[in-house]
């Protein structure tokens, strides 16, 4: 399968292109980003990787989509997106910049890439997996009584208008991911946020190795279900026979 990776400059974006490397169901690797973007060394490679899969794409930015950039999606299967303002950072920013990182662009790259990716005959659904957060929140009824709360309604409005156009497009299956803190091997502040975080609000951690192979395996294997929870991204984690993860652990 053909693999499109958004944000592959990014923290969870750099995982998601070093695993799939190594995965044998993945056969073209597509990195998104807005600077160019260079297999990982042989050192920090898995068993098996094949750096020739990987086919770096720059864009200027998320929103816009020139052709030769959608030619560079056609026949792919699925995309992880990771493309986004975390809440840490998002204060930083004005709202309405924060909302179209994580937003707005988003809706537009399926767009685009619905346009281009798998063929209309295919009886397998573009699957378009989307990382979000534990405090997304999709009842826009309901102001999270949490820190970011007008940032947690905005992820979960984001979803839900992800899982609209899906339905309105067809032929796409949009799953969402909404893991804790994602801590990873030596980063010690993240360990420490993390930490501090499940013991303030019990949300636990994961560390990005298991959430890249819990995401590989559903764009590969087909949807467990939809939202994956903290727990479920646990649970599945457990369950995963990802080599990737068994080498880094």
């Amino acid at each position: 399968m053909k693999l499109i990776v958004s944000g592959a400059t990014g923290f969870v974006g750099r995982e998601v292109i070093r695993q799939s490397l190594s995965r044998r169901e993945i056969t073209s690797v597509v990195a998104l980003a807005r600077s160019p973007v260079s297999a990982p060394s042989a050192v920090e490679l898995g068993p098996g990787a094949d750096p020739s899969k990987l086919k770096s794409v720059v864009i200027p930015d998320y929103d816009e989509y020139p052709e030769e950039v959608v030619r560079e999606f056609a026949g792919a299967s699925a995309c992880i997106w990771t493309v986004a303002i975390t809440p840490s950072k998002s204060k930083m920013y004005d709202f309405e910049e924060v909302k179209r990182v994580c937003q707005t662009s988003t809706l537009a790259g399926l767009r685009a890439m619905h346009k281009a990716a798998a063929p209309a005959a295919s009886t397998t659904p573009f699957r378009f997996m989307y990382t979000s957060g534990a405090g997304a929140e999709r009842d826009q009824s309901k102001m999270p009584s949490r820190l970011y709360g007008e940032y947690s309604l905005m992820r979960g409005e984001t979803e839900n208008k992800l899982l609209g156009l899906a339905s309105e497009l067809g032929g796409v299956e949009v799953g969402v991911v909404r893991p804790g803190l994602i801590t990873a091997p030596g980063a010690i502040m993240r360990s420490i946020m993390a930490t501090v975080v499940g013991w303030a609000i019990s949300i636990p951690s994961i560390d990005v190795t298991d959430l890249v192979a819990v995401m590989l395996d559903q764009v590969i294997g087909g949807l467990d279900k939809e939202p994956l929870m903290p727990a479920d991204l646990a649970k599945l984690a457990a369950q995963s026979g990802s080599s990737a993860t068994a080498e880094t652990k």
